[in-house]
């Protein structure tokens, strides 16, 4: 082999060895490259998702959440039977006629609770609940209750009506408490409105005179809530 045999051979090997080196880099780099994109993306997908409210879900209302036996017999009441409805289709008081917590929630309260009491000597209690999503919709459906209540105070003589408003706050809410006045002007009764933070309820006595004060049943319904 001649001397420039040796070296077209040597020339050939260096210029194979520098191509293998330069795909080597290009593909190492291309690796980086992508490993920091998938890292980026992977960065922006998780502040993406932190960035997302996080979605709060209504507080829960059950019976629990309304007046029990327990509460009835501390006031002179005696429950007889009790039927609970958890849809808001239980009319929400005498002045409402047929108006039920779902009916004025316009369906868009997180859940329902209803109770209607049996009591002895042909007397009634009825409770329905509602919870809302913030405490904006509540004070508005609290704003309809009580709108409702005092469509029944000026009433024709003869007629049985709900007498002035009382304020009551206790430490989980405040009720605005009624007494009710049969035809002859007996007391007959009462009725309250309540809210505890999102949720709200309206509650009535009726058929029977006492309990003398209508404010601690109202306070008991809103313990009740509160809790």
């Amino acid at each position: 082999m001649n001397e420039n045999q040796t070296a077209q051979r040597t020339s050939v090997r260096r210029n194979r060895v520098a191509a293998a080196a330069c795909f080597a880099a290009a593909l190492l780099t291309a690796t980086v490259v992508g490993t920091q994109s998938a890292t980026a993306d992977g960065a922006a997908q998780r502040a993406g998702a932190a960035a997302r409210p996080a979605v709060v879900a209504a507080p829960a209302l059950g019976s629990a959440a309304l007046l029990q036996s327990e509460d009835l017999v501390r006031q002179g009441l005696k429950p007889v039977a009790a039927t609970v409805e958890l849809a808001g289709r239980q009319g929400l008081s005498a002045c409402s006629g047929e108006t039920t917590m779902r009916d004025l929630t316009k369906g868009k309260a997180g859940a329902y609770a209803s109770v209607n009491w049996t009591l002895a000597k042909d007397a009634m209690l009825t409770e329905s609940a509602a919870s809302a999503a913030t405490k904006t919709a509540a004070t508005a459906w609290e704003k309809q209750l009580v709108a409702l209540v005092q469509d029944c105070q000026d009433e024709p003589a003869g007629h049985w009506y709900y007498g002035p408003a009382h304020t009551l706050t206790g430490t989980g809410g405040t009720a605005r408490w009624y007494t009710s006045y049969n035809g002859d002007g007996a007391v007959s009764g009462g009725v309250a409105v309540l809210r505890s933070g999102t949720k709200v309820a309206v509650v009535e006595l009726t058929g029977r005179p006492g309990p003398a004060s209508f404010q601690n049943t109202a306070a008991a319904a809103l313990k009740r809530l509160s809790s």
